[in-house]
């Protein structure tokens, strides 16, 4: 392999010395030329046949000659009255070949550089191009990358170009480091930005690796947090990244100037709207006189206030704080003023970032469509629900001024995520042994938001397979349909029977507003009771045989949560009822009342309240085992599924309560480990009970004395799916009830 050519770009050293003598040109003749015609030479020259020997214009021609980036040397020398013109040809590409890059494809690399096969090769072309490579490594965090372009000499005046590329380590920040800073630490200013420095544990995160524009959003998280704290003249002055000797580490340094903090001083609250009384908007203003000042509480109060207002019925809102700022007092007094704004329509909507999502399941989650009249509750809004499908990693509903100042328009960025989830889940019950499950789900079918569901669960004495779909817009309306198909079987070998249950349901939800949402349900299901030993129970023998359950049910759910998912505040309430017999074999009523509260109590620390009730009688008959109440397991931790209710004494079967009732309260919190693992603690504490046995069966032990149960739980968001462990301890239980301590659980996504 050659070194990459060398060109000396001096034209006049090209230009002989007997061109200098007088006289004119009598012909011209081009040597060297391999590729070129000689009349593509002759046409970059200033001087012709019969043309004087012009020094002047022969040093043109000259430097035309060159700046054409087609030769390599030329030279002109005369003989007689004859202009000789000789040309060295750059050469041509064969082929561009990159050798050492892993972490960057071929396909990369190759679409940044200008060289082609079949391209003229300069060595100027080449080593811009190489320059362009590493511009591309360091936007990858790789500043200590080399590139080295090299060429091979092959015949017929051609070239391969290989550029020669050690990659070496990502560019990691090695410190982070505050000048200037008296009120907090530099430890305390690093949890608040989103670089970190290097360390052994950080093996998945990339917040390590040093990023320019990073480090400019770095600037922008100090100064939110500082205008939180109170700090209204805070301000970054620099912040300087430097490369280590070894160009495989930054120092990166913040100087900063906190200047004083600053409390509230008056709070102000006016309208010029016609029949709005600025009281009635009080408890909307989350900023206090004699607090600290807090910038993000002013923001939060403008959007709580446009919200309020405009659910009052003014459509077209302004708020505007006016801040008064006395420096000797350290105080701001803020006044809101609201005021009708400006009539504003929305005159289109752009999506960007949905690659594999279709635009129109996007634009049916909006609540703004082209020509509406601009709300941001409506914005806002149109942000919560894209959020809630859970399609998207991140979202970003924005507006922007249209083509005219009346119109503007709605800007919906997101960022894909994976939708496809396989689940596997283990526990261990003291009463059955170990549980395992897998799921597969694609929640964004084919990219129209269907949801298809395949599941396959195993145990020690029970087997289930059941299939789901749903089509969120049936018929191109607010209206989700869809159906499920399983099948159950269980082995019960030491409980005396096998139970197979095998149906199916169709269901349709609509909603009545954005929070309460109906779904009505038709579920058609056979069982079967076989296989049952000569001593069971009277209860269990008189179940025996195929019967099935024909049923209408619906669920009523009132939702105000802020997001589906790690939710941190809001409550849910649900509301169900089951009717069995329009046909089959079983009749009767079953209800079930449940929901959640969220209480933010600090960053990141949660607080749910959760509560469920449930009842049912046989209408005519008896209820029975396959259709009553079963408890433990989630519902009560510390106890396994099942684990507390009516029980068979005999065979120690469960055989479920028509009544029963849970109730938790759980404490979420961070663990103090780095931000980007998203790991998660529990404590909680379950209460419940499940009695009432209306069967056949004498010897059964049943009580409505509560159980409780208290515990711990960790949740990390890993890269390779949700790890989920529970610890539950029954300290309230009754003897017959079955307890399970250890249960966790695991899943990746595809």
């Amino acid at each position: 392999m050659a070194a990459l050519f060398a060109v000396t770009l001096v034209p006049a050293a090209g230009l002989a010395q007997d061109l200098l003598s007088g006289g004119n040109i009598g012909a011209i003749r081009i040597e060297g030329i391999q590729r070129i015609e000689a009349e593509t030479v002759r046409s970059y020259m200033r001087v012709n046949p019969g043309d004087p020997f012009d020094p002047i214009q022969l040093d043109r021609s000259l430097k035309n000659l060159f700046s054409t980036g087609l030769f390599a040397d030329v030279t002109l020398r005369r003989e007689g009255d004859l202009l000789v013109v000789s040309v060295v040809e750059n050469p041509i590409i064969n082929r561009v070949v990159f050798e050492g890059n892993d972490a960057l494809e071929d396909d990369i690399l190759r679409s940044e550089i200008l060289l082609r096969p079949r391209v003229v090769f300069t060595r100027t072309k080449a080593q811009r191009d190489a320059q362009r490579l590493l511009e591309i490594y360091r936007r990858s965090g790789r500043f200590a990358a080399r590139v080295e372009p090299k060429v091979v000499i092959l015949e017929q005046n051609r070239v391969d170009l290989v550029f020669e590329i050690n990659e070496g380590p990502k560019t990691k920040i090695r410190t982070i480091n505050f000048v200037g800073n008296r009120v907090y630490s530099d430890s305390d200013l690093r949890d608040e930005i989103s670089s970190r420095e290097e360390a052994f544990w950080r093996f998945f995160s990339a917040a390590e690796t040093y990023d320019p524009d990073r480090l400019a959003f770095d600037q922008d998280l100090l100064r939110r947090f500082y205008l939180k704290e109170g700090y209204a003249d805070f301000q970054v002055l620099s912040s300087v990244a430097e490369l280590m000797d070894d160009r495989e580490g930054f120092f990166v340094t913040f100087t900063v100037e906190e200047g004083d903090r600053y409390k509230f001083g008056e709070i102000g609250l006016t309208t010029s709207l016609k029949g709005l009384d600025p009281e009635s908007l009080r408890d909307e203003v989350l900023t206090e006189e004699d607090e600290w000042y807090n910038a993000e509480l002013v923001e939060d109060t403008i959007d709580a206030l446009i919200e309020k207002v405009g659910n009052l019925g003014y459509a077209f809102v302004d708020v505007r704080p006016r801040a008064n700022v006395d420096r000797e007092a350290r105080t701001i007094g803020v006044s809101y003023e609201i005021a009708e704004g400006p009539k504003v329509y929305v005159e289109r909507i752009d999506i960007e970032g949905n690659v594999r999502t279709l635009d129109e399941v996007v634009r049916r989650e909006l609540r703004l469509v082209e020509g509406d009249a601009f709300s941001n509750a409506k914005l806002r809004n149109s942000e919560r629900r894209l959020k809630n499908l859970g399609f998207f990693q991140t979202v970003d509903v924005s507006n922007e001024r249209g083509s005219v100042p009346d119109r503007t328009v709605v800007n919906v960025e997101v960022e894909e995520q994976s939708t496809g989830d396989i689940s596997f889940s283990a526990g261990f019950s003291s009463a059955v042994g170990p549980i395992g499950s897998i799921n597969v789900r694609e929640r964004n079918l084919l990219g129209r938001g269907q949801d298809l569901r395949v599941g396959l669960s195993l145990a020690g004495e029970e087997s289930q397979l059941d299939l789901s779909f749903t089509e969120p817009y049936f018929l191109d309306r607010d209206l989700a349909a869809g159906f499920d198909l399983f099948r159950v079987e269980s082995d019960l070998d030491e409980r005396a029977f096998d139970l197979v249950r095998t149906g199916g349901s169709v269901r349709a939800g609509f909603s009545y507003s954005e929070n309460l949402r109906h779904v009505v349900r038709y579920t058609l299901e056979n069982k079967e009771v076989s296989d049952v030993d000569d001593d069971a129970s009277v209860l269990v023998k008189s179940e025996e045989g195929e019967f099935l359950v024909s049923s209408v049910s619906h669920e009523l759910t009132y939702d105000t949560r802020d997001v589906r998912f790690d939710t941190r505040e809001g409550f849910v309430v649900r509301l169900s009822n089951q009717v069995a017999g329009l046909g089959g074999d079983v009749f009767f009523l079953k209800s079930q009342l449940g929901g959640d509260y969220y209480i933010p109590l600090a960053e990141r620390w949660t607080l749910r309240l959760g509560a469920d009730v449930g009842h049912i009688i046989g209408l005519g008959e008896d209820t029975r085992i396959s259709d009553r109440f079963y408890i433990g397991g989630s519902s009560l931790r510390g106890f396994d599924f099942a684990g507390v209710g009516p029980r068979d004494r005999d065979s120690t079967d469960p055989v479920g309560g028509n009544q029963f009732w849970t109730g938790t309260a759980e404490l979420s919190f961070p663990l103090g480990l780095p931000d980007e693992y998203d790991v998660r603690g529990r404590l909680f504490v379950d209460v419940g009970a499940n009695w009432d046995f209306d069967g056949l069966g004498t010897d059964i032990d049943d009580s409505d004395a509560p159980r409780v149960s208290v515990g711990t739980g960790v949740t990390w968001n890993s890269p390779f799916g949700p790890i989920v462990i529970d610890l539950g301890f029954a300290v309230v239980k009754e003897d017959f009830d079955e307890t399970e301590v250890l249960n966790f659980s695991f899943g990746t996504s595809f």
